[in-house]
C-alpha cells in the first residue's frame, strides 16, 4: 500500500475536483474515518482556491504540487506553489463575534484551516510557497 498520494494540480478551479475522491479513496485505504476525510478534503479545498485564486500575478498555467501522507499518527498535506508569497499564518483571525456588518472581508477560510487542522506551517524555499496542513489521527 502506496504510503503517499502525490499528485500536481493545474491552477484551474476545475482541478480541484480530481483531488477530493482520491483523497477519500486514500484515508478509506488507511482505515480513516469519512469525517476526516471530509475536513481534510475542505481544508484542502480551501488553500488550493486560496492558490488559484490570489498566488499569481500572471493568468499562464502554473503547477501546484500536492503530497498526502500518513505517517507518524498524523494525515498531512503539503501544497507546494509558485506563486507569490503568501504565509497563512500571518493572517489576523477574524473576530466572530463582531456584527457581519462590521467583520472584515476574508480571512475565514484560513480561520476554518486553523480550527480543523491541528498543526499549520509555511515556509518559503526559493521562490515556492511550502505549505503544511496536519491532522492528527487517533
Amino acid at each position: 500500500m502506496a504510503a503517499d498520494l502525490v499528485l500536481s494540480l493545474k491552477n484551474d478551479p476545475a482541478e480541484i475536483a480530481r483531488l477530493a475522491p482520491l483523497v477519500d479513496a486514500f484515508c478509506a485505504r488507511h482505515g480513516l474515518a469519512e469525517a476526516t476525510a471530509a475536513q481534510f478534503n475542505l481544508v484542502l479545498d480551501e488553500a488550493i482556491t486560496n492558490i488559484i485564486s490570489y498566488a499569481y500575478e500572471d493568468a499562464g498555467e502554473h503547477e501546484i504540487s500536492v503530497r498526502i501522507s500518513l505517517t507518524r499518527g498524523a494525515l498531512t498535506a503539503e501544497l507546494v506553489d509558485d506563486g507569490r508569497e503568501f504565509d497563512p499564518l500571518q493572517v489576523t483571525p477574524p473576530d466572530l463575534a463582531a456584527p457581519l456588518a462590521e467583520r472584515s472581508v476574508g480571512g475565514l477560510g484560513v480561520h476554518l484551516m486553523r480550527r480543523l487542522m491541528d498543526d499549520i506551517s509555511y515556509r518559503r524555499e526559493g521562490a515556492r510557497n511550502h505549505l503544511v496542513l496536519a491532522k492528527r489521527i487517533a
